[in-house]
């Protein structure tokens, strides 16, 4: 984990260095930032692993931060934990669906910070490069590296979160996937999402696909599946 290099962007003074010693002292270069403008113009001028990103910010907010980052192919893979006193159900999710990889409320622990930090870069490093691997389903292209979706030709826009769950999904097609599964596939383990989370999810890419989400099948009493091809 030696010369990972975290970005730490918080507004109120003592957190923001509570945070940086921590990292520091386990050997992480870290980089701090007081607002989402500056936070957006360092992420994209340097080569980071990890962002932990406050959502209450002045001016560009955290979530507006997370949501440009997920765009731009140049910083779309920097890993985000949030770190925030916004703990409702509603914020956790729409955290993860602009692409979080974590959420974490305030008060925290340093320890546990770091520990989710651990393995985060630990999957990370570990996680198999599928943005090569162009699936092609009848007129259904999914294109990873590009996070790019068309049927027949023409593309389909998709949330962060829609399209992890569709390229899983369709990258085994015919087996069976538990909700519990879909979760930990996009987002890691030990995460607050609900299983209904996933069902929302489900729902609104079956509408986006139009006649192709058929495709994704409900498994009454286990979870889902990408039809295989006949």
């Amino acid at each position: 984990m030696l010369n990972k290099r975290i970005l730490v962007v918080e507004d109120e003074e003592d957190i923001l260095e509570l945070v940086r010693y921590n990292l520091s002292r386990e050997g992480y270069q870290v980089l701090c930032s007081t607002s989402g403008e500056k936070a957006l113009k360092i992420s994209r001028s340097e080569a980071l692993d990890l962002i932990v990103l406050d959502l209450m910010l002045p001016g560009i907010d955290g979530l507006e931060v997370a949501k440009a980052l997920k765009n731009d192919s140049k910083t779309q893979d920097i890993l985000i934990i949030m770190l925030t006193a916004k703990g409702e159900e509603a914020d956790i999710v729409t955290g993860l669906e602009l692409g979080a990889d974590d959420y974490i409320t305030k008060p925290f622990s340093p320890r546990i910070l770091i520990a989710r930090i651990r393995a985060l870069l630990r999957r990370k490093s570990i996680k198999p490069d599928d943005k090569t691997s162009i699936i092609q389903h009848h007129g259904l292209i999914i294109h990873p590296g590009r996070r790019d979706v068309r049927i027949n030709g023409k593309p389909v826009e998709l949330t962060y979160t829609e399209f992890q769950v569709l390229h899983y999904l369709a990258k085994r097609p015919g087996w069976v996937f538990t909700r519990y599964q879909i979760v930990e596939a996009v987002r890691g383990d030990d995460y607050p999402v609900t299983d209904r989370s996933v069902d929302v999810q489900i729902v609104g890419l079956r509408k986006k696909l139009g006649p192709f989400g058929k495709y994704i099948e409900t498994v009454r009493g286990v979870g889902y599946r990408f039809r295989e091809k006949k």
